[in-house]
């Protein structure tokens, strides 16, 4: 669900602001909706025993809907210069954003944490083998429910880095970004399947994701190409892992 999420925390931004609450405090809250959102997620999958893909493309759907239904399906303008908000968006220098510094010192935080931890260590665990990760004795509810918060969190300041530099919301704000996401995960090496992965090959995959829907804008090429693009992505990865899975279990 972090496309909806993308969409929904700006909105609440928008909103909060133009109703003259304080920016900080308005970022805040929606910032706060999107830990609410993430613990709602890790709620519903970890005490149901629903996979999570089930229960993200549900919530998605839903906050989806939710966000038409304030909008009216109309973009919601920024009625005011928010100089908090260059934090996020604004340029540092030359073309150089703000939303660039903040993305590579995430990507480093996480990586050193994938890495370099327990917790880090806990997570490919509990990707890898959940069963034995429960004799040995790792807390894999709080695992999940941690990457579920981290992963709505996330989603939710890529919104409003979105949000500050063009200071608008549309109500179609981050659609099919879930497919994105994953794809960039794949194209970086990381198992579907779980217990490998790295965030220096999501990056990577980000980028070339990235790469080639530029290329695809710069030629002209209609957009449907790109959605093709990360179709066939996904599927190529599917089939991988299902072979690897096999080769495992061989």
């Amino acid at each position: 669900s972090v496309g909806s999420v993308f969409a929904i925390v700006p909105m609440i931004s928008a909103i909060s602001i133009n109703s003259n609450m304080n920016p900080i405090l308005a970022v805040s809250l929606s910032l706060l909706v999107a830990i609410g959102i993430g613990i709602m997620n890790g709620v519903i999958t970890i005490f149901t025993g629903i996979p999570s893909f089930i229960t993200t493309l549900g919530t998605m759907m839903f906050w989806r809907g939710i966000i038409l239904a304030v909008t009216g399906g109309f973009s919601i303008m920024l009625e005011k210069k928010v100089g908090f908000l260059n934090l996020f968006g604004g340029l540092i220098v030359g073309e150089i954003r703000f939303s660039t510094v903040w993305f590579m010192l995430f990507a480093i935080l996480f990586g050193i944490i994938l890495e370099r931890t327990r917790f880090g260590n806990w997570c490919f665990a509990t990707g890898g083998n959940l069963g034995a990760s429960i004799a040995l004795g790792i807390p894999v509810k709080s695992v999940k429910m941690t990457n579920f918060i981290v992963s709505s969190l996330l989603a939710g300041i890529s919104g409003i880095t979105t949000f500050a530099r063009f200071k608008v919301v549309d109500p179609t704000f981050g659609q099919g970004m879930e497919l994105e996401a994953i794809a960039s995960a794949v194209i970086g090496g990381t198992l579907l399947s779980g217990g490998y992965g790295s965030i220096l090959g999501t990056f990577i995959g980000a980028f070339m994701i990235g790469m080639v829907q530029s290329g695809l804008v710069l030629i002209g090429a209609p957009a449907y190409w790109y959605r093709a693009f990360v179709g066939v992505i996904l599927v190529i990865a599917a089939i991988i892992n299902s072979w690897i899975r096999k080769r495992v279990a061989g």
